[in-house]
């Protein structure tokens, strides 16, 4: 069993932790700047692929252009004397990477170093590279991990025997493999290192393999945001342009063990994020094959991964019961090697045949429960209703104003970054220190105020979600909030967005007619229901309801706007708010539509102003409330 830092048993455990014997301390002011999770950078130019052709060839610039980057010579580097084609722009951001000077940025700071005529822009163009970024170099750090650790090509026999068998690893991989990893193992800890390298091939972090109880856990170094590959090669190979790429460790060295590919690939972040800084790593390969696991989350990875890599030149591993990922295959004894031939190509044309989709029928027939999405931990009620979140959806929220539609979708979505989903907010109403503070309380359960001795522990654990803000607030155009979708879908490998709400994309005012506001809102909801699909990633939009009476409940109807909501959405959830109109009256989420099961029904929501919560209590069974019965009569005598 392989638990990662994202998986759900790591989260419960870290919030048991601070569940638990948690001091009251008087409120203090906290003077320390600390940003909670990365921000949206929104100062990245948009520029796109013929406009940098264009100013290349009027520079007389030569480039390739390759799978997903161009290539050509960097007008940074002082001592290119040869002429190499060193520097790598992303043909989607612009994003540039040179090999030689490892200076990276954007393409409209690259631009500006083609122009170098005068001795004042000289000087200039000088103090600007004092400011560009310079790749990661891990290798101190990396130093300091072998001083305590032992090579593992210099382990002794029994060692290294006994290393196979801690970690359950093929017993067929020789240590000649894996030492060409430059692997080190630290036996006081029993823990395995596994360098990743750059495109410079500087080390710019490591993977590891650990042991906790009878579990295998594989982590990375940083824990955020980690960069540069595990590429295995076969020792007399000299070029190959065909590689298997794999998330863990494990199946890479699972792979190597049957000697099924010439070149095999890790990457740094599994299945939560393809960092773009590798893709210049991969520009050598005309086919890459990706093997992920057996479930649906891998297989959308997988698809998302393939646009970034350019689909025509990558293969899948379909997911069924006879292809599992590599370490399971093994395990099982299956033909690897008839597996790898397999693999199909995800590029297709405008039709399609059947042929070419009975492998993903036959998949989501097999994986029913996992087709069917994530699950939300705090909210078993949505399970039954929803079956889980899944990509590709469009969802729309509503409620009356002040009926906790932001707190409530701040947990919901919060539930989901805690198992993996890779999470967009865009928040025009709350700024996000509020926003961020909501959720950081939502996640460790307490009152911030009261636990401020607690708080690196708290904002360290958070700053590892997969949470990105856009810093946007108050009115903004359709266009400029769509390109900051765009980019970090494809930067950050967002696979749920959030709009809190969509009448800040309206510039509604007072001189607007209400037909033109339908129809304004009417294109949004067409240009995120498109985005959804085309990008397979789920858009959850919160909506304002019209103003109806207080005691009439709210219906699909009741959304602001023409009837192109309620028909484009997939998902309609309805927060009613009956505490204004009765004594007894209640508030609670309801779901009015469900393409996906059909099924309608209402969740309770109960309100923890300590944890910001609408967590659903569980209750007792029977045999648990009458034990606590008998003792507290026990307890009374």
């Amino acid at each position: 069993m392989v638990i990662t830092s994202g998986s759900r048993e790591y989260a419960t455990r870290v919030l048991r932790c601070w569940l638990t014997n948690q001091k009251s301390l008087k409120p203090i002011y906290w003077q320390k700047n600390r940003t909670f999770h990365s921000e949206l950078d929104l100062s990245v130019s948009s520029t796109s692929l013929g406009h940098i052709k264009k100013i290349l060839r009027q520079q007389n610039v030569t480039f390739q252009e390759g799978h997903s980057c161009l290539l050509f010579r960097c007008p940074i580097c002082d001592d290119n004397k040869k002429k190499e084609l060193t520097v790598f722009v992303n043909k989607t951001t612009g994003f540039f990477l040179c090999q030689q000077c490892e200076h990276s940025g954007s393409w409209d700071i690259l631009e500006r170093f083609f122009d170098k005529k005068s001795t004042t822009k000289i000087q200039e163009l000088n103090n600007l590279k004092k400011t560009l970024s310079i790749e990661k170099d891990y290798s101190d750090k990396w130093d300091k991990i072998c001083k305590s650790c032992q090579a593992v090509s210099k382990l002794s026999e029994n060692d290294y025997h006994s290393l196979i068998e801690k970690f359950q690893l093929p017993t067929s991989i020789t240590q000649s493999q894996l030492s060409q990893l430059n692997s080190e193992y630290d036996l006081s800890t029993s823990k395995l290192y596994f360098p990743l390298r750059s495109l410079s091939n500087k080390i710019t972090g490591c993977k590891t393999l650990s042991l906790k109880s009878s579990s295998i856990i594989e982590s990375s170094l940083p824990s955020i945001n980690p960069t540069g590959l595990i590429i295995y090669r076969e020792k007399k190979l000299k070029n190959d342009t065909t590689g298997v790429l794999v998330p863990s460790v494990e199946d890479l060295l699972a792979l190597i063990s049957q000697k099924v590919a010439n070149t095999i690939i890790c990457l740094p972040q599994g299945l939560q994020n393809l960092p773009i800084q590798v893709l210049p790593n991969l520009e050598l390969f005309n086919k890459l094959i990706l093997w992920f696991d057996n479930d649906a989350i891998s297989w959308d990875s997988a698809r998302h991964y393939a646009k970034k890599l350019n689909e025509k030149r990558c293969y899948f591993v379909r997911p069924t019961n006879q292809q599992p990922r590599p370490k399971i295959a093994v395990a099982r004894e299956l033909n690897l090697k008839s597996i790898i031939q397999d693999a199909q190509p995800i590029y297709h044309k405008s039709v399609t045949t059947f042929s070419s989709l009975r492998k993903d029928v036959l998949s989501d027939l097999q994986n029913v429960d996992k087709v069917q999405g994530v699950k939300w931990t705090r909210y078993p009620t949505l399970n039954k209703l929803l079956k889980g979140h899944r990509r590709g959806e469009f969802t729309i929220v509503t409620g009356p104003t002040g009926s906790g539609k932001t707190t409530f979708m701040s947990e919901y979505s919060l539930d989901l970054a805690m198992q993996g989903v890779n999470t967009l907010w865009g928040s025009f109403e709350i700024r996000n220190t509020r926003l961020a503070k909501t959720m950081l309380q939502q996640m460790c359960g307490v009152q911030l105020e009261d636990n401020l001795h607690n708080f690196e522990l708290y904002a360290d654990e958070f700053e590892k979600l997969p949470i990105y803000f856009m810093t946007f607030h108050g009115q903004q155009t359709l266009s400029v909030v769509m390109d900051a979708v765009q980019h970090a879908t494809y930067v950050h490998d967002i696979s749920h967005v959030i709009i809190d709400n969509v009448q800040f994309m309206m510039g509604m005012s007072e001189q607007s007619k209400h037909l033109d506001r339908y129809y304004r809102q009417d294109v949004i909801i067409s240009e995120f229901r498109s985005f959804a699909t085309k990008t397979n990633c789920h858009v959850t939009l919160v909506i304002h309801p019209r103003k109806e009476r207080a005691e009439d409940d709210l219906t699909s109807s009741s959304i602001f706007g023409g009837a192109k909501a309620s028909q484009e959405a997939d998902n309609i959830l309805i927060i009613q708010d009956k505490r204004t109109a009765s004594l007894k009256g209640k508030k609670y989420l309801q779901v009015t539509k469900n393409r996906y099961s059909g099924d309608l029904g209402v969740m309770p929501l109960d309100f923890d102003r300590t944890s910001l919560s609408y967590q659903q209590k569980k209750k007792p069974k029977p045999e648990e409330s009458l034990k606590n019965i008998k003792q507290s009569d026990e307890d009374g005598n």
